[in-house]
């Protein structure tokens, strides 16, 4: 029988162990193995110490240190060696439980789980500090590296990150997770500087993915989420000598590089790999359709991949609380940082990019939704009051919606001397409990909505915070990459413009220059669409990012009404102080979210407009309460979009059907913003007011042709008659006058210009950058004539529908002579001697439309004739001194029965013409009968005789009534001294009325009053 096997001790069961997971060997090694290191020194000093050459738990620090601290040739550097040896340990461990007896299991379980301790130790220790042993690879590359194994992906394809060194079961919970957190500090520092640099210019067609993996990854260890906030970078605090501070936010700090990975461009010095213009977009002409629609939607995948990973981040950070304040910070850094970017030109240099706000946008999308919902019930969270006494946000310096900064700050100093009096009172009542048996100190505390200290600085909840950063970082970010790409697109159908004029000139005959000229264009052209298309990916095709945008401005609208009292109408007669003081950008990026949406197709299905719709109706005519006629304007503009036959949007097609607030006051409302546009107070408002006058003209007329608005427009006619009613009369007629002499003004430039370009060889003789700018003269004028002439066709439409039902307001004394010169002007440019000269080629493409302009001025005429019941109207035209010409009544209707007009109206329109040939017959007899009238008699603007003469209060000087009452309806003052005036200021100067009536009855004069 064989001999036994002799049993192994518990030292040596030990030993035999830990030699297999630290690779080591106390004695020389008799087999030629060159992983395992002879520790032959180490071995020598435990024999002078009278110790077994045997391994064990008092002995494997020090084996462990000469180990890593040796020159051994052929073994391992440090990081893969304890990484290695930690996955031997994890193997011993599942070996050792096949052991029966549970007493040495148990021993060599606790040896194993101290080696593994000991060794994740040491690989904090080197990597926090790489040289103090052997030299190798950087230690937190090589943890970095072994990280990415850990969460790689096979979607990461050929650029996966990491060496493919594994990670060991349960190494980076004992790395992370075990330990202080300042012994991390240093391995944290520079690994998170690592990650930083793996994502630093990289686009989302780049490998991003796995370097935001990591991260998330680390973040799941409280003391690597601390390790991270307390970066010297996590909010970099030094400058650089090219880069302003929001730019240094972007590159240096940690969260940054992965906030800058995106799809849209950026500054040359900055700019990500792989490009995605060039990649997905370049040659986009001639692309195939489906090949675009591809990029669209792998770019819309891995951006949402990005959002929802960022997104991640950032909460997880929130809901420590050893971390949330930090990141709350850093938000308001970010966006204290860059708060230039709510400029028009933004210097990249100075400022983070805009992919890096659009990104942030989302993520604080995200992290709003919670509190979103459809009834807004968690508004009374958000304190109006964070705007002046929050500690994180500037947002005082902000313009605000009414307010001045000297009221915002007049309205500060109250609210503070006001919670002075009632600290001062807390104190005195909680001194009083203090006294007593204290049972009611509790309840007192739970009255109160917040926790107070001096001055309103409250502790605001995170709902709080969040809304007002969301509100600010959308207002620097989304809302700005889209006003980026509306100039994009501008800028890009500028050059395609030109390229297609200089294209059509190569066809008559190439030059070099010519040829240089469209190899320039064609080049901007394919980087501006380049661009183009990158914004249209990331944001325009996302309509989920555009859902979730509406739904944060929905609340805020909401909310901002809450402040005035709710969605009622008519609105308290003094705007409240919070209202007025909160940032105007809160209502304005609002009203471009909505007006940009409204433009693409599908983008507002199922998604509910009523409280918008209400708040514009109840804002849009209210100058006490927001004071920028430009914002009030926008809100037209919105309403413009929304119009049914506006491409027939499903969301809109219904939504002025029915709606109360819209009936009360709609029609009323657009009036008075047509009215108060002609005094914006800015230097351009001559020219901006035709813009927003073609929207609302094009509202009206909609409006119209809906039975119960016509119905509410005669209401107002008929009340507002000497109002705003006249007022609306008044600016259309002015007007239409100057858009249609400014269209027939460049039709003839552009005459010119035209005559120009056809004689080629001189053409070519002149320099190319004054051939270019001819071009762009030309194109501009292009645009302007169409503009106008549109303008022009509207205005005189409106005035048509309008004259036809509600004729009376054109017939007051104020208003028919100048309705009468307007008729008669437009009368003599289309049928007089001048309009052979405006024959163009193509008049439709700037929709000059002569025949149909003539048949509507012609129906004007015979509308307001219909309702001259008192045969004032022909008077009125024949005295126009201008353009009356009786010849040209004539002239008008035969080209109208030419042009097959209704017969009845060219007869009336005939008749007309009679009687103002008549009128204008009794008047030269009449001025021949009065002789030379004394020039106290006259008007001293018209100088005509006056009929009921007025004194002007500050400058005393008598002026008939009528011409004063037509001139305050374009300016309220005075046209002598230019002091304020209105008409229940004017006084009749009754004296002279008389003298002037004696004048007449003495030249034998019907008696005028």
């Amino acid at each position: 029988m064989a001999a036994a096997k002799p049993r192994r001790s518990l030292p040596e069961i030990e030993d035999i162990i830990l030699r297999k997971i630290f690779l080591v060997s106390l004695a020389q090694p008799t087999q030629n193995d060159h992983k395992i290191v002879y520790l032959e020194m180490t071995a020598a000093e435990i024999l002078s110490e009278g110790r077994p050459l045997l391994l064990s738990r008092d002995s494997m620090e020090r084996v462990l240190i000469d180990r890593l601290s040796g020159v051994f040739p052929s073994a391992e550097p440090p990081f893969p060696y304890l990484v290695g040896s930690f996955r031997r340990a994890v193997d011993e461990s599942r070996r050792v439980l096949s052991m029966k007896d549970l007493f040495v299991r148990s021993e060599i379980e606790s040896a194993i789980k101290q080696a593994k301790r000991l060794l994740v130790s040491y690989c904090r220790i080197h990597v926090g500090n790489p040289d103090m042993f052997a030299a190798g690879k950087p230690a937190a590359s090589e943890l970095l590296d072994l990280i990415f194994s850990e969460v790689a992906s096979s979607l990461d394809g050929s650029n996966s990150l990491g060496s493919g060194f594994s990670c060991p079961p349960g190494f980076l919970d004992e790395l992370f997770s075990e330990g202080d957190a300042e012994s991390l500090d240093p391995v944290m520092n520079e690994l998170y500087e690592k990650l930083r640099a793996s994502v630093e210019r990289v686009s989302v067609l780049g490998n991003f993915q796995q370097p935001l993996r990591a991260l998330q990854l680390l973040l799941r260890y409280p003391n690597c989420a601390k390790a991270l906030v307390n970066h010297p970078n996590w909010i970099p605090k030094e400058s650089h000598f090219f880069m302003g501070d929001g730019r240094v936010m972007e590159q240096r700090s940690i969260l940054g590089a992965f906030l800058h990975v995106s799809a849209l461009p950026d500054h040359k010095d900055f700019r990500s790999s792989p490009d995605v213009g060039q990649q997905c977009f370049s040659e986009a002409s001639i692309r195939r359709p489906a090949d675009r629609l591809s990029s669209f939607t792998t770019i819309k995948t891995v951006t949402n991949i990005l959002y929802d990973g960022l997104g991640e981040v950032i909460l997880s950070l929130l809901k420590n609380i050893d971390t949330k304040e930090k990141v709350l910070d850093y938000l308001a850094a970010m966006i204290a940082k860059n708060s230039a970017r709510s400029r028009m030109q933004v210097d990249p240099l100075s400022c983070a990019s805009t992919g890096l706000f659009v990104n942030l946008s989302s993520i604080m999308l995200r992290l709003s939704r919670p509190f979103l919902d459809s009834n807004a019930s968690k508004r009374e969270k958000i304190d109006p009051k964070y705007v002046f006494f929050n500690h994180r946000l500037d947002l005082r310096q902000l313009t605000a919606i009414h307010a001045s900064s000297e009221e915002v700050t007049s309205f500060m100093e109250n609210i503070m001397n006001a919670e002075g009096k009632e600290e001062g009172k807390n104190r005195i009542l909680q001194s009083f409990e203090a006294t007593t048996s204290g049972n009611n100190i509790g309840s007192f505390a739970s009255n109160s909505k917040t926790t107070k200290s001096f001055a309103g600085k409250d502790k605001y909840s995170f709902i709080c915070e969040c809304f007002f950063m969301t509100a600010r970082v959308l207002n620097l970010g989304l809302m700005k990459a889209l006003s980026d790409f509306k100039h994009i697109a501008q800028e890009l159908a500028r050059f395609e413009e030109d390229l297609s004029s200089f294209r059509a000139m190569r066809e008559q005959g190439a030059t070099p220059q010519l040829e240089n000229d469209i190899r320039r264009l064609e080049k901007a052209v394919e980087m501006l669409s380049q661009e183009k298309l990158c914004f249209e990916a990331q944001i325009l095709r996302d309509g989920a990012l555009l859902q979730q945008a509406l739904s944060f401005n929905k609340f805020v609208i909401i909310w901002l009404v809450s402040l005035v009292g709710g969605f009622k109408m008519p609105l308290p007669a003094v705007c409240p102080m919070e209202f007025a003081c909160m940032p105007e950008h809160f209502i304005e990026d609002a009203m471009d979210l909505l007006i940009l949406t409204s433009r693409i197709p599908r983008a507002l299905d199922g998604f509910l407009l009523d409280e918008f719709l209400n708040f514009i109706i109840m804002f849009m005519a209210s100058p006490s309460y927001i004071k920028n006629p430009y914002l009030r304007a926008k809100m037209v503009e919105v309403l413009n979009c929304w119009m049914p036959q506006r491409g027939g949007i499903s969301a809109t097609a219904s939504l002025f059907e029915g709606h109360t607030l819209s009936l009360d006051y709609l029609v009323g409302n657009l009036l008075k913003v047509y009215v108060d546009i002609e005094f914006t107070g800015s230097h351009t408002q001559f020219f901006d007011k035709f813009t927003i006058r073609h929207n609302i003209a094009e509202l009206l007329e909609y409006l119209w042709n809906v039975p119960s608005y016509r119905n509410a427009w005669r209401k107002i006619a008929k009340e507002e008659e000497k109002g705003v009613y006249l007022n609306f009369l008044n600016f259309l007629i002015n007007d239409s006058i100057y858009l249609l002499d400014e269209s027939l003004n460049k039709i003839l430039e552009l005459k010119e210009i035209e005559a120009e370009m056809s004689n080629s060889i001189e053409w070519e003789r002149r320099p190319a950058q004054e051939r270019e700018e001819r071009m762009r003269q030309f194109h501009s004028r292009e645009n302007i004539v169409r503009f106008d002439m549109r303008l022009a066709n509207e205005d005189v439409g409106m005035l048509a529908f309008t004259s036809e039902q509600i004729p009376s307001p054109f017939l007051l004394p104020e208003m028919v002579e100048r309705v009468a010169s307007m008729l008669n002007y437009f009368l003599l440019q289309l049928v007089g001697p001048q309009r052979k000269s405006l024959t163009v080629k193509d008049p439709e493409k700037y929709e000059f439309r002569p025949k149909q302009l003539l048949k509507q001025i012609v129906e004007i005429y015979v509308h307001i004739a219909r309702g001259d019941h008192e045969n004032v109207f022909p008077a009125a035209i024949s005295k126009d001194g201008r353009a009356y010409n009786e010849q040209l009544f004539a002239t008008a209707a035969d080209i109208l029965w030419k042009i097959g007009e209704d017969s009845k109206v060219i007869k009336e329109f005939f008749q007309l013409g009679n009687k103002a040939k008549a009128s204008a017959s009794e008047a030269r007899d009449a001025e021949a009968a009065l002789g030379d009238v004394p020039e106290e008699f006259l008007d001293p603007i018209q100088y005509t005789l006056m009929k009921d003469p007025v004194i002007l209060p500050s400058s005393k000087i008598s002026i008939d009534r009528t011409v004063i009452q037509r001139h305050l309806l374009s300016d309220n003052t005075d046209p002598f001294n230019r002091s304020h005036l209105t008409q229940d200021m004017l006084i009749p100067n009754l004296e002279l009325k008389a003298r002037i009536q004696d004048f007449l009855k003495s030249h034998g004069l019907r008696n005028q009053s």
